[in-house]
């Protein structure tokens, strides 16, 4: 019989349902250099912060009135760079909207409270110093895959005053979460992750954004891929569930998995994009 904690390591670890993972990773990095090369017009590095961890790059749509789609990148809190997605940007900035796709220190070198924290910080960061950045600061989309999903969603439940004053409350305007994961409880039970992460069972409880309510009634879109696994497609429905007052509605990924999901995120054809680029240019 299988044990709980194989069972939640098979169910979440993509990288045993992706047999070709390093093969898609290797892609991505390369696409993300000729992306860099291709965009003189890019701020690379950007400190939001002051840990070294604490870096964003900026590819602006050079309109001061675009909307900005924050991409957090998922790897479990604990792996990937903003390094490896910067090819997210191109599709977006050809159509209006500026993007910034955030690092932050990855586990064990940082809890998983610290990281929150930092993705907050960068958000901040953002909206403060956009009249500098060249996008309008009301207009702040964020989105996120797997560990990127659930910052993504942490973003939302902030209650931005009460963090930093001079914050407004609805700093996001709209969020997209894509492979979530918004109930952390399991993870806590998978020792291959939880080595690194160090969840116990009240801090796994406060950090799953499915146990809360969203800040605001922004809209938020979720997307999982039609071949991932049983429990990526329960995490996936629950901010369905718990959060009817602003979900807006989830994206069919029929024939994606984890990480070919990602791609169609840039895939102009595709309606993740659409999705994407709709909230956008609603906001």
């Amino acid at each position: 019989m299988e044990s709980e904690a194989d069972y939640y390591t098979r169910e979440y670890n993509p990288r045993l349902a992706v047999p070709n993972f390093l093969e898609i990773f290797q892609r991505w990095g390369r696409q993300s250099a000729e992306t860099r090369q291709a965009s003189p017009k890019a701020s690379l590095d950007l400190a939001f912060g002051s840990a070294p961890g604490e870096r964003l790059d900026l590819f602006p749509a050079g309109d001061p009135a675009s909307p900005l789609l924050v991409f957090i990148h998922g790897g479990y809190w604990r792996a990937l760079d903003k390094a490896d997605f910067s090819w997210v940007a191109p599709p977006f900035v050809a159509r209006g909207v500026s993007v910034a796709v955030l690092n932050y220190t990855l586990a064990p070198k940082a809890s998983l409270e610290d990281i929150v924290r930092e993705v907050l910080r960068a958000l901040a960061w953002l909206w403060r110093n956009a009249p500098a950045l060249g996008f309008d600061r009301n207009r702040i989309v964020v989105s996120g895959h797997s560990a990127g999903g659930h910052l993504t969603a942490m973003s939302m439940c902030t209650q931005w005053p009460r963090w930093e004053p001079d914050l407004p409350e609805n700093l996001v305007k709209a969020g997209l979460a894509m492979s979530g994961i918004f109930d952390l409880r399991p993870i806590a039970k998978a020792p291959f992750f939880n080595v690194d992460l160090k969840l116990d069972e009240a801090l796994a409880t406060r950090l799953s954004p499915a146990l809360m309510q969203p800040a605001t009634q922004a809209p938020i879109l979720t997307a999982v891929g039609g071949d991932e696994t049983r429990e990526f497609h329960r995490q996936n429905a629950l901010i369905r569930e718990n959060w009817t007052n602003a979900f807006a509605g989830d994206i069919p990924m029929p024939g994606r998995n984890h990480m070919t999901l990602v791609d169609a995120l840039a895939d102009p054809q595709h309606p993740l994009f659409a999705a994407a680029l709709g909230l956008c240019r609603k906001v």
